[in-house]
């Protein structure tokens, strides 16, 4: 997610990219000497190195191997700095993972859960809470409200919304509202609660974070829409990265925060504080979902442009994915996590 003007988060993407420097990359299956390790930009980069700085602490005494963080100003600098071997593993997005993977030779083998308890979350759109805004108020497209989108690699900032919510009913949102921005969760929270923006996309754990550290913020805004529950975010690692580090990092992953004591109970803490219950192991089959919203939005777009060609492939290429998704569901016994 990013929010900042989009040449200053340019810049730092170019910045951030440059600092993590290739010197650190090794030859393929070669044991690196540092583990660059990339996190998502939910909030900014300075809240989330304070959160997130004990655990790769933690981490680093673990693999017995230093690991520097790479906080990316978007989800773009995140994937491409993977593609470029300057990290090795890292925190994405359902969408940004995806994209990981196809682009960046990432592969999935852990991904979080939410410590409610309630595996999943959901996009949600919001508005101020003394406003008078509704949903109804947002499809007019009457180009007089002002809003809010996330990364274009967000799964609950941009791609939940357009699958279930404005491509289905054939809205371009560039051409429904006076404005819209882009910005991470917690740039959009607040700029709805001050009055900002009129309203915008976010997520429901985004907006339980603010309401768990005590900031009023989530008493200003109400939602107006949701989607179904999505997938918890993936934790990718190069394919390349050597098996014994590999290795390491999944008992790393798979073990925090689990068990009983006063270490257990310590790791869980910092977890929760990132919204984040512990691990489970993943692979590929956890994006599913993903790409099934994916060709979902783009057998809508076929439609809505009345290209029929582009239909039947389109249409095709969704069947596959829901015939894929049955044969694991029927493997498995449960439903894609």
């Amino acid at each position: 997610m990013i929010r900042r003007p989009l040449i200053g988060a340019a810049l730092f993407a170019a910045l951030a990219l440059a600092g993590c420097g290739k010197a650190d990359a090794p030859a393929s299956g070669e044991a690196p000497k540092v583990i660059n390790f990339s996190i998502l930009a939910t909030e900014n980069s300075t809240s989330l190195e304070t959160l997130w700085k004990p655990v790769l602490a933690d981490m680093e005494t673990s693999i017995g191997i230093p690991v520097k963080p790479f906080y990316g100003s978007n989800y773009t600098a995140l994937i491409e700095a993977m593609r470029f071997g300057q990290t090795d593993v890292g925190w994405f997005s359902n969408l940004s993972g995806l994209e990981a993977i196809r682009r960046a030779n990432g592969e999935v083998f852990a991904r979080t859960f939410d410590p409610s308890g309630d595996d999943g979350y959901r996009s949600v759109i919001i508005v101020p809470a003394a406003s008078k805004t509704t949903l109804e108020d947002l499809l007019r497209c009457d180009r007089k409200l002002t809003f809010g989108m996330g990364d274009a690699k967000s799964t609950s900032g941009t791609l939940a919304p357009m699958t279930y919510l404005f491509t289905p009913r054939n809205i371009q949102v560039a051409n429904c509202f006076s404005t819209v921005r882009q910005g991470n969760h917690q740039s959009n929270l607040f700029a709805v609660a001050k009055g900002v923006l009129d309203a915008s996309t976010n997520n429901s754990t985004a907006i339980r974070l603010q309401r768990e550290r005590g900031s009023p913020v989530a008493d200003q805004i109400r939602v107006v829409w949701e989607s179904p529950k999505l997938p918890e975010d993936p934790i990718v690692w190069r394919k390349d990265l050597d098996p014994a580090v590999k290795e390491k990092l999944r008992q790393f992953f798979l073990t925090y925060g689990t068990g009983e004591g006063a270490e257990a109970d310590r790791q869980r803490k910092l977890l929760k504080q990132i919204s984040i219950g512990g691990f489970k192991p993943a692979d590929a089959n956890h994006l599913l979902p993903v790409r099934e919203m994916e060709a979902t939005e783009a057998l809508e777009l076929a439609k809505n442009a009345g290209d029929q060609a582009k239909v039947g492939p389109a249409q095709k290429a969704l069947d596959d994915i829901r015939a894929e998704r049955a044969r694991l569901d029927a493997k498995t016994g449960q439903p894609v996590q």
